[in-house]
């Protein structure tokens, strides 16, 4: 019997999961147009695969169309199995944007940004993991040892990303046990989420292949180190030029750029609940774990909320195209699409609201008292996923940067997710966050 090559039309859900159903490949044509069968109530699946309290029940027809620019088919070699996918977005029936489906709300938020600016977003994600199989030797942190470890996997990855269009930049042994890096070159709009998903997708079924596992979870053990994302952003203008870097501005930020990352600033509190939205997230916000504890920007700081990157004087590469900011209030729990149009949201309300750009700290902000942290204007984030829920359902602003009923259908989402931890250990927690991330 011949074999059928199967293609999956995908999406990134609420759990920051990606989700979708198979089809014969040779239906992708008319699937374009027709997508596939959706069901609204898949939205509260959480990560346990426990169904959230849901206001669809059984009702509600959706689809899912498949993108062809967001397409990825990579053959691994002769008798392995195609990996063929494409991401998508839901709609209503009648084709209508469907108000919970990820990839539209980013799409929403761009629109918003261009019409406020004019602007692209012009970005990159770094994500970090773990081997869940794998011995780490001390003394392998950012070295040859640990990079030759996995060299078989690193270049069958780096081989992966670019077949599947993803522009490969680095990978490296990071610092914890078995933990590696990978980061890829930037992109425009909403292919800066996409590429983010297709690489995380990468990493599973090349570890797969090899025999391996892996884990992108914020933390495996309370007291070990954390996995991080890290979202790089810049803009370009409608000629394509970099508008981010002014030698005259605050920081060397444009003006616009520095209105953004005040934006960003102000309201992180309560969008944290969106870019680190697992319990664990919690364990690796916090002081001294080159994560971020306070809504501040830092120069070179890598325990900055948003850190000004460096630039290189050496580079082919002109300053101005160099020039971008990093988040690292994020983790790989959370759908991408979702925490680059709640930063999206977060900074064009800063630039209608002309915030003026923050200074840069160079201190330990731990170190500070509480009437300090407030006179200088600093939060420290919430501590709990509790805690960012309340802050993030309290804020209007924030909110309505979303369809209506949104805010309600994710946190009632992540209560859920809440709900099938009680009783358990901080380790077990942990324990079951690795599993399904």
């Amino acid at each position: 019997m011949k074999r059928e090559e199967m293609v999956v039309a995908c999406c990134s859900d609420l759990a920051g999961k990606v989700r979708g159903k198979a089809f014969p490949a040779s239906q992708f044509d008319k699937r374009l147009a027709r997508g596939i069968g959706w069901t609204p109530t898949n939205v509260q699946i959480t990560c346990f695969d426990a169904i959230a309290e849901s206001p669809f029940g059984s009702l509600g027809d959706l689809v899912l169309i498949p993108d062809a620019d967001a397409r990825v088919r990579i053959e691994f070699g002769e008798g392995e199995p195609v990996e063929h996918f494409a991401i998508g977005n839901i709609r209503h029936t009648d084709g209508r944007p469907w108000e919970y489906c990820t990839r539209s709300i980013l799409i929403a938020a761009l629109e918003r940004l261009k019409k406020a600016t004019g602007l692209t977003l012009f970005g990159a994600f770094e994500h970090e993991f773990q081997f869940k199989n794998s011995h780490s030797p001390m003394g392998d942190a950012f070295s040859m040892a640990g990079f030759r470890a996995e060299r078989d996997f690193a270049e069958l990855l780096v081989g992966a990303m670019r077949e599947a269009g993803v522009q490969p930049d680095t990978f490296m042994k990071e610092f914890g046990a078995a933990q590696y890096e990978v980061t890829m070159g930037p992109q425009r709009g909403v292919t800066v989420a996409d590429h983010s998903l297709i690489t995380r997708e990468m990493v599973q079924t090349v570890a797969d292949r090899l025999g391996h596992e892996v884990t992108f979870t914020p933390i495996r053990d309370p007291k070990g180190i954390g996995n991080g994302v890290h979202i790089h952003m810049s803009f370009l203008s409608e000629d394509g030029k970099p508008a981010t870097y002014d030698p005259a501005g605050k920081h060397e930020l444009s003006k616009t750029a520095g209105h953004f990352v005040a934006g960003v600033l102000k309201y992180l509190d309560s969008i944290v609940a969106i870019t680190a939205p697992s319990a664990v997230s919690y364990l690796r916000l916090t002081p001294h774990r080159w994560s971020a504890a306070f809504n501040n920007l830092g120069f070179r700081d890598r325990e900055a909320s948003v850190r000004i990157c460096p630039v290189s004087d050496l580079s082919d590469i002109a300053k101005a195209a160099q020039f971008n900011f990093e988040f690292r209030a994020a983790d790989a729990t959370a759908s991408p699409y979702l925490q680059l149009a709640a930063l999206v949201h977060a900074g064009v309300q800063g630039i209608e609201e002309e915030l003026e750009v923050p200074e840069a700290t160079q201190e330990d902000l731990s170190l500070l008292d509480a009437k300090t942290l407030n006179e200088r204007g600093y939060v420290r984030l919430p501590q709990t996923l509790e805690e960012a829920l309340r802050r993030f359902k309290a804020n209007p602003v924030v909110t309505g940067w979303f369809p209506q009923g949104f805010a309600d259908v994710y946190v009632k989402h992540k209560e859920g997710e809440l709900g099938f931890l009680k009783g358990k250990t901080q380790e077990e927690i942990c324990a079951a966050y690795e599993e399904v991330y």
